[in-house]
Formats: C-alpha cells, sequence, structure tokens
C-alpha cells in the first residue's frame, strides 16, 4: 500500500513549496499557443516565431542579497484547515475504489496523512494528494508538518499503478474521473521517475504539467505545446517549510518571488482546468502561506553536550553566519545567492531553470494566471538556507547527494556511491547522532546492482556531491564541536 500511496500522494510536487519554476523580470515573451502535432521531440520543430528565445540572460536574478517582498496576509488556523481540507488538487482516486485498494492491502481504514477526500468534477468524492506528500514526515512516532521526505519512493512508473484502480472503478462517474486522473499522469509520468529513492522530481513535473496548459485559459491539453523536459529529472532534496519565516525567496534558486502563496499554487496545476477554479484557490491560498510560515523546526531529541555546543557556536559565528545567518543576536539570515563558481555544488538543477529548456517555462509562466502576482526569476547559483532544524534534514545539499553533516562539513569523507539502510524513520536507532543523519553504507563504484534503488551514485547526471567545501579548513576537534552547536538549531 505504501507504494500505490506514493502515486496518489506524492505527484503533486510542483509547488506547495518546492518547485524550480522561472520566470523572466525584463517583460512577456509570447508563448505558442497552437498544438504541436505531437509532444517531446516534434514539440520543439513545431515552436513558431512566437516561441523564439532570447539569448540575453537579462531575466535572471542578480547575485548577492534577495530583496523582500511584501506577502499578503493571511490566517494560519484557517491556513492549516484548508491544506487538510481543501480541494486544491481535485482529481484522484475514486474514494471507493481507493478504500478497496486499501482493504486489499490490509491497511487502515484512515486516509494517510498526505491526502484529502474531495469532491470531483462528476460530483463524486474522489481522494487526492495534498502538500504533505512531500513536505509532512513521521520522525521518532510524531508527524511533523513540512519536513520533507526524504524517503519517497519515485523511481516506477506510476501510471502502472493508476491502471490497476482504473480496473476497478465502476459507473460512468467512476471511469469519468479516473480516466482524467489517469491520462494526466500518463502524460508525465515518462519525466518525473528517479534513479534514487528519497529525490524529489519536482522540478520536471512542473516544467511536464507547463507544456501541457494553455497559457491563457490553463485548459488541459492532451498533446505538449511546448518542448517536454528531461526524462533523466535532476534530484532535489525537499525542504523544510520552516524555513520560510525568514526567507525573501522560496527554492533553491530563489526564484520564486513576489507573492509567495500565488506562486505555491502551482501545486493545482494538475487538476485544476480554468482561471475560475484557480481564483477560487488563490482565495485561501494567503491563509495556506501564513500556516506554513508559522511552523517551528522540531527539537534535537538526543542529549547535548552544551559545553563542547558553546564552543561550535564559535566555530559557526566565524565560518558560517555570513551566508546562513546568526543565531546568537548577531547577524540576520542574509538571504544570500552564491555563485555557482564559488558554492561548486552539482549545477544540473541551476542549468534547466536559467538556460533556454528552463526559459521556455519562465516565459509560460510570465504570460499566466500565476504570472499576474507571482514572479520566478532563477539566478546562476544557489541559495544559502537558513539551517533551523538542520539536523532532522539528512541528506544535504539541494539534491541530497550528502548523506551525513559530517560529511558536508568534512569533503573528502563524502561517500562517491552510498545506500540507504533507513526504512523506517520511527526508530531512533535509524539515525546516526555521532555524524547527524541517516544510517547507509558506503559502496563501492560499479560493485553495487545497478537496480537497487535505494543507492545513490554521485556519478550519475546532477547527482554530485562537490562543492561547499568551507569546513574542511576546520580541525576535527572544531568539526565535533561545530556539528554539536548544529544541533541546538
Amino acid at each position: 500500500m505504501r507504494l500505490f500511496g506514493v502515486v496518489i500522494t506524492c505527484l503533486i510536487l510542483s509547488a506547495c513549496n518546492n518547485t524550480d519554476t522561472t520566470q523572466t523580470t525584463s517583460g512577456k515573451s509570447n508563448i505558442g499557443t497552437s498544438a504541436s502535432a505531437s509532444a517531446s521531440a516534434s514539440a520543439s520543430a513545431s515552436l513558431g516565431k512566437e516561441a523564439e528565445l532570447e539569448t540575453s540572460d537579462s531575466w535572471l536574478s542578480p547575485l548577492g542579497s534577495v530583496p523582500e517582498y511584501s506577502q499578503r496576509p493571511g490566517d494560519a488556523q484557517r491556513g492549516r484547515e484548508a491544506l487538510f481540507n481543501e480541494s486544491y488538487v481535485n482529481c484522484g482516486i475514486p474514494e471507493r475504489v481507493f478504500r478497496q485498494l486499501q482493504t486489499s492491502f490490509q491497511t487502515s481504514n484512515d486516509l494517510p496523512f498526505s491526502t484529502n477526500r474531495v469532491i470531483g468534477k462528476t460530483g463524486i468524492p474522489v481522494v487526492s494528494s495534498n502538500c504533505l506528500s512531500c513536505h509532512g514526515t513521521s520522525l521518532f512516532g510524531e508527524l511533523v508538518i513540512g519536513l520533507g521526505n526524504e524517503f519517497a519512493d519515485f523511481t516506477q512508473n506510476p501510471s502502472a499503478l493508476v491502471e490497476r484502480a482504473g480496473a476497478l472503478v465502476q459507473g460512468a462517474q467512476e471511469v469519468a474521473e479516473w480516466e482524467r486522473f489517469a491520462d494526466r499522469i500518463a502524460a508525465i509520468a515518462p519525466y518525473i521517475q528517479m534513479e534514487t529513492v528519497g529525490v524529489n522530481p519536482a522540478k520536471n513535473l512542473t516544467f511536464a504539467l507547463i507544456a501541457h496548459r494553455d497559457v491563457d485559459t490553463h485548459e488541459w491539453l492532451p498533446e505538449a505545446r511546448l518542448p517536454l523536459p528531461s526524462t533523466q529529472p535532476p534530484p532535489i532534496s525537499v525542504p523544510p517549510w520552516w524555513r520560510m519565516s525568514k526567507k525573501h525567496a522560496l527554492f533553491n534558486l530563489a526564484e520564486a518571488r513576489e507573492d509567495h502563496a500565488r506562486m505555491m499554487l502551482a501545486a493545482s496545476m494538475l487538476c485544476a482546468d480554468s482561471i475560475a477554479e484557480l481564483d477560487n484557490i488563490d482565495q485561501y491560498a494567503p491563509d495556506i502561506r501564513a500556516y506554513l510560515s508559522s511552523l517551528e523546526p522540531p527539537a534535537y531529541p538526543f542529549a547535548i553536550d552544551t559545553a563542547l555546543a558553546d564552543q561550535g557556536q564559535v566555530e559557526y559565528e566565524r565560518l558560517c553566519a555570513d551566508c546562513h545567518g546568526s543565531h546568537a543576536g548577531g547577524l540576520p539570515y542574509p538571504n544570500r545567492l552564491i555563485a555557482i563558481e564559488d558554492i561548486k555544488t552539482d549545477p544540473e538543477v541551476m542549468l534547466s531553470s536559467t538556460d533556454e529548456r528552463g526559459k521556455r517555462y519562465a516565459d509560460w509562466f510570465n504570460q499566466s494566471w500565476f504570472g499576474q502576482r507571482s514572479l520566478a526569476a532563477p539566478a546562476l547559483g544557489y541559495i544559502a538556507p537558513p539551517l533551523d532544524g538542520i539536523w532532522a534534514t539528512a541528506p544535504y545539499l539541494h539534491n541530497g547527494s550528502v548523506p551525513t553533516l559530517a560529511a558536508l562539513l568534512e569533503p573528502k569523507t563524502r561517500p562517491t556511491v552510498w545506500r540507504h539502510l533507513v526504512t523506517d524513520t520511527n526508530d531512533p536507532e535509524s539515525y546516526n547522532t555521532q555524524d547527524l543523519g541517516w544510517r547507509h553504507e558506503r559502496l563501492q563504484a560499479g560493485s553495487y546492482d545497478l537496480n537497487d534503488t535505494r543507492v545513490y551514485d554521485t556519478n550519475r547526471l546532477g547527482y554530485a556531491n562537490s562543492g561547499h567545501t568551507m569546513g574542511q579548513e576546520l580541525s576535527p576537534e572544531q568539526r565535533l564541536a561545530l556539528l554539536e552547536y548544529l544541533k541546538t538549531l
């Protein structure tokens, strides 16, 4: 049932604070509105002059500090209720079929926390995904809202499982609801399958959905109108929601600017088929944003050596605070974008958002309903995030390539190939309190089963563990003290 749950609950990754959509800052270019003869490769050939791209990079954000933008006010309590009850994703599996599948898998009759029961287009209840599909995790027996699910499995073809549900539908209404959902999953499935358990295809999902949406009406297009993204999605480690209260822009490239609530509504792109539907969801979107901004990170649940942590604070203020902000009344979080030439982490997420691939989707975003309030403007670098609750967010870097904080701070120890050993984040023994991360094993390159999806191979495109070498200058004693301090954040 867990695998089926991933299909129904983790397909809607495109926002809820995790998308990498892009938008220009230099005016809105024309997007073709006539459908191409076919999707993918032929779509590119069918684009007319109206979809030609400028070569200028003036649409990108500058590096350095990200300016603050005014946000629409919202009610946090109403936002929590909307997160769990509203139909911002209103397509899915008919409820009767979903519960029948639950029975066949011998699971609880309760719906997973990552799903909502909503009314579909035909008037019958369907089970749909909510934002906790990827932004909620059970940690040591307690649901932590806002903690990214670093063990979600996107390595299998979701269409195959949706087809299984299709064998159980009955009557015209269930058939219509299932077909609506299944057709969309089939359209995006080739672009959201990952190589490794735990990494997230949010960027590619967003791009694939944009390719199938009319820029003016938001109508679903059976054939892609823009070129589709790569079938090798760049991996993304899901960022925690509790960072939102400090961040002026969202996502790894700090590209989600101006109205964050509107940007987050890209989560509705799979199912919402009209501007009227989007307008309705937008009425409570500021409430959801207010709730997410109110979240606090979980406290470190194990013992802390306070004297050692005090020593580590000195190292943090010297080595980390300029980029990540102080937690001791010093420098506030600076919202600082670091050039790729300086940080030297894997560039693929950045490249796919800032080259012609990303700009095509950015141009669509600029002309769409989303661009009327929000602004997506990626940069040629990555944001240095706030480190609140950093102990809970392993693995590290934007692509989840470094399994522990200890390895992050000592680059020469980072494994080139490693394998997840953890399947249960509720077991305290699964967490390595010395190195700060989930237990794993180091493997030799080329010596593992290529079908083992729990293996993280940093030789793959987008999966490199390079860069962020700031900790290499520390002595073993300084590094140990810094790790102890990071437990307190």
